[in-house]
């Protein structure tokens, strides 16, 4: 008798713990996205500012 009565509670309670979890990973890959291409510009400025430091013009 118990568990009819709180079986839709609990199944309520089981999918939207599983939905938010996607929206958790999905913004966790998000983030991880937005991380990668910031970093990669990054080190892209930092290798074009070192090869000009080293054959730019020796005023």
């Amino acid at each position: 008798m118990i568990a009819k009565r709180y079986f839709p509670l609990a199944l309520v309670a089981l999918l939207s713990s599983t939905l938010m979890s996607c929206e958790l990973i999905t913004g966790i890959f998000k983030a991880g996205v937005w991380t990668g291409i910031i970093a990669i510009v990054v080190v892209l400025a930092l290798v074009i500012w070192l090869i000009s430091r080293i054959f730019g013009s020796k005023d």
